[in-house]
């Protein structure tokens, strides 16, 4: 692939990304490139597609837009999963560590921020709220995808908190173990609404606990009405 971004004169520029960067690739790992280009996004994407179809073999295919970056996500049949995102030149550049130019010439780019902590209490709020609505409206499905959100939203807190991704849970793992201990049970067992309630009750209190940690005046304001939310 590499090879062929070379003898591609749209493409300006190309960057390795992801675990083979920092050291942690493995056996399971994804292949991340990316590409700058000199002509629209669209048009090198739908023809890198093509080629990536009829030369490998790829299976499926989807597409995540990321401000002017486009990521085209593969499987291939062999379950390799390949990301090629493709960016215009003028704003090809690292936008974090883990990031090596292969050739090319790249730009200055601030690299991407944490999470917003209010954004992830907010939903964390809502999700405890929604969660308690399903669980009354007998929509165990609902109620159990909002309780984990809850669990969710309060464990991407703690990984902002650390230093950690606190995207797509990748750096959860790295939290210390007192930190992660409090949301296991939060884990839902079974759509009986007495499993759900209890889980629910963890994940509100759990969730709270990060939030105390992050910004402890709005956890007080907080704690009544997530306590009545959680509470049978």
């Amino acid at each position: 692939m590499l090879d062929r971004a070379r003898s591609d004169p749209r493409i300006s520029a190309a960057a390795i990304i992801g675990s083979a960067v920092t050291g942690a690739e493995d056996c399971w790992s994804d292949v991340d490139l990316t590409f700058g280009v000199v002509e629209p996004v669209e048009t090198v994407l739908v023809d890198w597609g093509t080629w990536v179809e009829q030369e490998l073999g790829a299976l499926h295919h989807w597409d995540l837009p990321w401000g002017s970056t486009t990521y085209r996500v593969f499987l291939l049949p062999d379950c390799l999963q390949v990301d090629l995102s493709f960016t215009p030149a003028a704003e090809f550049g690292a936008r974090g560590p883990a990031w090596r130019t292969v050739f090319g010439e790249t730009v200055e780019r601030p690299h991407t921020p944490p999470p917003d902590t209010r954004t992830l209490i907010g939903m964390g709020w809502l999700s405890v709220k929604t969660a308690r609505i399903a669980i009354e409206r007998g929509r165990p499905w609902q109620a159990e995808y909002f309780v984990s959100s809850a669990r969710d939203q309060g464990l991407a807190l703690a990984c902002v908190r650390f230093g950690q991704k606190a995207s797509y849970a990748r750096g959860i793992d790295r939290l210390p173990r007192e930190v992660t201990e409090p949301f296991e049970d939060a884990l839902v067992g079974s759509l009986e609404p007495d499993e759900l309630w209890r889980a629910l009750e963890v994940a509100a209190e759990a969730f709270l606990g990060e939030v105390r940690e992050t910004e402890p005046e709005l956890a007080a304001r907080l704690e009544a009405p997530l306590g009545e939310l959680a509470r049978r």
